[in-house]
């Protein structure tokens, strides 16, 4: 069963060397040994921790962690076949050897859930088959279920995010495939954390779009503050969802499957003039290379480089700053229901946690240790 922590591995290019990059969710068992037993380096320009290639030996990564962490090497560019130990092998594809039920994937589609969702789905209700590989899935328990859930949690250590798509993914076979009532299943959900959204200044905005030269990539970057927009509304933006009389942006198919209206600030209408000249996009707004949409990945990895040349220590995600439009639109007075609706917010609730990060609500208070000191 793959119930441990996660570390993905991948070929990359660090200081013109060419080395493997080690990603996984924070975890200080991974990080010690990882130091321990290799010269493993954290780069903050790319936000994942790096051994020279040189020196790895996937084998040797495999008897160090295999125990620990389930060990994803599919993007590694280097002969597996042979340095890969057969456990290995076996547990990384239990996942493609396991069958889904019948109706799972396709109901899965005939309601609309995004690729994405489906892929966590998928991959998740795998490894709980996998757990119960010897049982028949309808006659499990209640409490059997809740027992697998508190070992993913007491062994693992799994994030509460972690825990409700995996509960949700588990709830959807037996409610939707198999069509019991929610009054029949119920798992325990766990207590939801309050977390505030990391934001960055409007001068660490600005840093980062001074060093960003490239006229695509500074539009790109600029789009998505200015307008508030999510990784994936930006590169499934066309040429036609500009209107530029009623200075608007159209987003359509965004989260929830609902379209809405953004606004398009005039400096924004002339970045993309600017950059319309200069690369002449056919359908998608940003597009690739070689044509077709912008690669979301490849956001990330230029936001991260940008971020690194505005000296910004600490991790920045794209995410960010569309928390950051939020929150300084806050600051500015903007009335909550008019940010609530450029940014697709469901319930106001959702965007009143900006409320928390605002810079202005603390300068109206003057701080009782001040009158100390």
């Amino acid at each position: 069963m793959n119930t441990r922590p996660q570390i993905k591995l991948e070929s990359g290019e660090h200081r013109k060397q060419e080395v493997i990059l080690v990603n996984f969710a924070h975890h200080q068992a991974i990080t010690n040994r990882l130091k321990e037993l290799f010269a493993a380096r954290w780069s903050s320009s790319l936000s994942c921790w790096t051994i020279i290639k040189a020196d790895f030996k996937l084998s040797r990564f495999f008897e160090a962690f295999s125990e620990l962490a389930y060990i994803d090497y599919s993007a590694l560019k280097i002969k597996i076949k042979s340095e890969v130990p057969e456990k290995a092998k076996r547990d990384y594809s239990h996942r493609s050897a396991t069958k889904l039920p019948k109706g799972y994937l396709e109901l899965l589609k005939q309601k609309r859930y995004s690729k994405s969702t489906s892929k966590t789905y998928s991959a998740y209700f795998k490894d709980f088959m996998h757990y119960f590989e010897e049982r028949d899935l309808a006659e499990l328990r209640v409490e059997e279920i809740n027992a697998y859930l508190l070992e993913l949690i007491n062994k693992w250590d799994i994030t509460t995010s972690e825990q409700n798509q995996r509960i949700n993914a588990i709830k959807f076979f037996y409610e939707k495939v198999l069509g019991k009532g929610r009054h029949v299943y119920e798992i325990e959900r766990p207590r939801t954390e309050t977390l505030l959204p990391d934001v960055l200044s409007k001068e660490e905005v600005g840093d980062i779009l001074k060093s960003t030269k490239n006229l695509k990539h500074k539009t790109l970057l600029s789009a998505i503050y200015s307008c508030g927009l999510r990784r994936s509304e930006v590169v499934n933006l066309q040429i036609t969802h500009i209107d530029s009389k009623r200075m608007m942006i159209k987003i359509k198919g965004a989260k929830g499957k609902k379209d809405r209206y953004v606004q398009l600030s005039p400096g924004l209408l002339e970045m993309l003039r600017k950059y319309y000249t200069q690369y002449k996009p056919k359908v998608w707004l940003f597009e690739g290379q070689t044509g077709g949409r912008y690669g979301a990945e490849s956001i990330s990895k230029l936001l991260k480089a940008a971020a690194y040349r505005a000296g910004i220590k600490r991790r920045v995600h794209v995410h960010m700053l569309r928390h950051s439009f939020a929150t300084h639109q806050l600051e500015q007075g903007v009335d909550i229901r008019y940010i609530q609706a450029w940014l697709g917010h469901e319930s106001v609730k959702t965007t009143q946690r900006y409320t928390h990060v605002t810079e202005h609500n603390f300068k109206n208070f003057k701080n009782p240790l001040d009158e100390l000191l």
